[in-house]
């Protein structure tokens, strides 16, 4: 399945490009790297940037993260368009997609646990690959299931503005992966396919740590009939440790005092090239600066540069 050539029930729109933050912790510096990534590689196409909070997963929300992550974001001098749609409201339209997915038997009920499926699947890599066990109806009877997608056994290719050509075997590589949990929570893939699919946006930027994660994106627009958009994986910003900044590795949150400097080192990790003399300059004028010199090609597609916390 090749996602340029994909048929839509819509013509092309105007390049719109977004930020979805999910509101388990607040804004650290490779969060800001993915927000001014995608928000230049909008404003250098005369494109719209939309705000999306996703927030689909209650037990690991942060309380006031999402009001947190707003005033930050304004502190940093972003400019959204339209209102900021939060994936909470929209939990009527993924059961819609649920029931249709299920109506047209594109997916099916699961009552295997993870545990089940590794005693029942091992990998020498400790992966979970799922064989496919309910797909004839679940083999334990149970009130909690989860609502699996059925994966095409084909070859899913797309074009990784950053990362390159990319091409992958769901079916052999994960299996029919979950829509719907155990516990009636939507997941990532539903979620994110859908919205970025009916929000009309035409490239999304985010880390190469979901890189593993478009393929299924693709996977859940197909079955919808929705539309694909690009993808742009960016380098992934890590720490003295090398691991990967974000609330389990104790990422430090993002202070709008420091938004100059914090800003010029985010373009520096992006593979432009500020002037030093920009640190001493004001907010407006770094954004200035970077909308006009923004460089897609110029962005790594890894960068080992260490992020530290004493700016």
């Amino acid at each position: 399945m090749n996602p340029d050539t994909a048929d839509s029930r819509h013509p092309a729109p105007q390049y719109r490009g977004r930020f979805a933050p999910s509101p388990t912790g607040l804004l650290h510096f490779g969060s800001l790297v993915t927000a001014v990534a995608s928000y230049l590689q909008a404003k250098s196409q005369q494109g719209e940037w939309l705000l999306r909070i996703d927030d689909i997963d209650p037990p690991r929300q942060l309380s006031g993260a999402s009001a947190h992550i707003l005033k930050t974001l304004e502190a940093f001098g972003f400019e959204w368009n339209g209102e900021v749609l939060y994936q909470s409201h929209n939990l009527v339209r993924y059961q819609e997609a649920i029931e249709q997915l299920l109506n047209n038997e594109l997916a099916y009920p699961c009552s295997c646990s993870r545990a089940q499926i590794m005693k029942s699947n091992p990998q020498s890599d400790g992966s979970i690959i799922y064989p496919g066990t309910c797909r004839n109806g679940p083999v334990l009877k149970s009130d909690e299931h989860s609502i699996r997608l059925w994966c095409d056994n084909e070859m899913i290719e797309f074009s990784d503005a950053i990362q390159g050509k990319q091409s992958i075997d769901l079916a052999q590589s994960q299996g029919d992966f979950v829509l719907q949990r155990r516990d009636g929570y939507f997941t990532y893939h539903l979620a994110s396919g859908i919205d970025d699919a009916e929000q009309g946006i035409t490239e999304v930027v985010r880390g190469a740590d979901l890189l593993h994660c478009t393929p299924c994106h693709l996977q859940v627009q197909k079955k919808l009939q929705l539309r694909h958009p690009h993808y742009c994986h960016l380098p992934i910003a890590k720490n003295h440790a090398g691991q990967k900044l974000s609330k389990q590795s104790h990422a430090k949150a993002i202070q709008a005092d420091k938004a100059v400097s914090l800003l010029h080192n985010s373009l520096i990790f992006l593979g432009q090239s500020p002037p030093a003399e920009l640190l001493q300059s004001s907010r407006s004028e770094i954004w200035q600066w970077a909308t006009q010199h923004w460089q897609l090609k110029d962005v790594p597609a890894k960068n080992s540069r260490v992020f530290s916390d004493k700016i």
